[in-house]
């Protein structure tokens, strides 16, 4: 059996901002370095064999004060990127709806069926097959073993919703906090989810606002 510790980064400004960060490379706000140092330490009691991370500095700063107190490196992993929304990153959600209604509108109503607009732009089906490709080989190379793995958003959601069955339409009904803590498991290419979006290391930081999926 192989167990994945599944944790979204910490906070950044432009998640305060509400602005699709997609892969341009934001670093965490005061509160998510906090936040990364407090599942950390909710963290630091559990087994955990190998660490891996997006390349991102959110995914990799929060994997890493993780690390630390395993001893572990961090690998990188650039399958774990979050999804590129082209021409929408760096936007403000306003600012994507007034330009893009038809898309945006479809965005939270239909997911699956959205290829961002403009250059690198992807599909959730994209972002779900990179993931899942990166979760098979964890599973073949560390049996036996946990590993905790950083990513994002969009990148957990799809990953969830894959190993569970569900195609990416069910998309937002997986809502995925700052440093939330998911577990996986995988025995005999069965998967199956033992926690989801767990928050209880934040304590009295977790102020349940809704992140807007980005």
């Amino acid at each position: 059996m192989v167990r994945i510790i599944l944790i979204r980064h910490g906070e950044t400004q432009w998640n305060i901002e509400g602005r699709y960060q997609g892969q341009e490379d934001t670093h965490l706000s005061e509160r998510g370095l906090r936040q990364g140092h407090m599942v950390a330490e909710g963290l630091k009691d559990t087994p955990i064999d190998v660490a891996i991370s997006s390349p991102l500095e959110r995914s990799y700063m929060t994997c890493s004060f993780c690390a630390d107190l395993h001893g572990l490196p961090v690998l990188k992993d650039d399958r774990l990127l979050e999804i590129n929304h082209g021409d929408w990153e760096g936007k403000l959600a306003d600012e994507i709806e007034a330009k893009y209604p038809e898309e945006f509108h479809r965005w939270h109503t239909q997911p699956h069926t959205v290829t961002m607009p403009g250059q690198g732009g992807e599909s959730l089906e994209d972002v779900r097959v990179r993931a899942r490709a990166a979760f098979d080989d964890y599973v073949r190379k560390y049996d036996g073993k946990t590993v905790l793995v950083a990513a994002h958003d969009a990148v957990n959601k799809a990953i969830i919703c894959d190993v569970l069955g569900l195609d990416m339409s069910h998309f937002w009904q997986i809502k995925q906090d700052n440093t939330c803590i998911n577990v996986l498991e995988c025995q005999d290419g069965v998967w199956r989810l033992v926690l989801l979006n767990s928050t209880n290391h934040m304590g009295y930081l977790f102020s349940g606002i809704e992140q807007k999926g980005l």
